[in-house]
């Protein structure tokens, strides 16, 4: 089984995409800038924007692993857990080959990493909400506490398992907003972030076309939502992956691997809302692109 590596040294503050324990945070494309800009490049493609190394944990492999929190009363779309669940299968098949074609495999050269992905496995959580939070996007809030404490409960109790390398991709379903500050709310600021209780880490993964404008790339090349989604879970993941207590890998203006590619997809192929980047174990996905500090600039593959 693939472990943490710690590294050793001394954290600095963070700045930028961060609050609190709260990181990643992909802005929606509104606040972003973007409104389905698909160039290629990202960043300012120069070596000043390029992550330093803080002295906290990396992930040297990790298993990832769904929980689809949708009570009474609440569902997905049809296909749209089993398409999260197939993206996960891929990736864990051409990340454990140490393949170069896809976003992952930039990761690998922070600290020596590997990207490989193992599954867990998918849990569907029927815990009614608490609605204890104000989005106004949606009638329904779950706050970054609740999220928190559920995850919690579900590991401690025993109901989903545990590890030092797991992370936990909590999905909520459609009209289920969330907050993790009086304000900072999906999709009117956020689209998703990754956090950590304890030692537990965890990304919020709100369903993201609830506000399509906001958190929906364009690019559906499954015919699903959950491809807009998916976007999203990729770029947690990736930041999860190298910087998983915010202690590790991010720049001097406190921005991680997929903050400076965010909303930046490439070079895509076919047209329209089908069109592509990725393809992972022979499936196609729409995925932005991910830092490389050897190129200073987004990649799609390789570094």
């Amino acid at each position: 089984m693939a472990l943490m590596i710690v590294m050793s040294g001394s954290a600095s503050a963070r700045s930028a995409r961060t609050h609190g324990p709260i990181r990643g945070i992909i802005p929606n494309r509104e606040a972003h800038g973007s409104h389905g800009s698909h160039g290629g490049g990202g960043g300012t493609n120069t070596s000043s924007q390029n992550l330093i190394f803080h002295g906290g944990p990396v992930l040297s492999g990790n298993t990832a692993y769904a929980i689809f929190w949708a009570p009474s009363g609440y569902s997905f779309p049809s296909g749209y857990e089993s398409l999260i669940e197939r993206y996960l299968k891929d990736d864990s098949v051409d990340t454990s080959k140490d393949l170069t074609s896809n976003v992952y495999y930039a990761a690998t050269q922070y600290s020596g990493l590997s990207a490989a992905t193992n599954v867990g496995g998918s849990y569907t959580d029927t815990t009614q909400f608490t609605n204890d939070c104000r989005d106004r996007a949606t009638a329904i809030c779950v706050s970054d506490a609740q999220i928190a404490r559920e995850l919690n409960n579900l590991v401690t109790g025993g109901t989903v398992p545990s590890g030092s390398n797991y992370i936990y991709f909590v999905f909520t379903p459609p009209g289920v907003g969330s907050c993790y500050s009086r304000g900072s709310c999906s999709f009117t600021q956020f689209c998703a972030y990754h956090s950590n209780t304890g030692n537990l880490l965890y990304a919020n993964m709100p369903y993201a076309d609830t506000s399509p404008a906001a958190c929906d790339s364009g690019y559906q090349p499954n015919g699903n939502p959950a491809d807009a989604t998916i976007n999203v879970l990729s770029h947690e993941h990736n930041e999860t992956i190298t910087d998983p207590f915010g202690t590790a890998w991010y720049n001097s203006s406190g921005y991680e691997n997929g903050d400076l590619c965010a909303w930046n997809f490439g070079t895509m192929t076919g047209s329209g809302a089908s069109a592509y980047n990725q393809t992972i174990n022979g499936d196609h996905y729409a995925l932005q692109q991910e830092w490389s500090n050897k190129s200073s600039g987004c990649v799609l593959q390789g570094y």
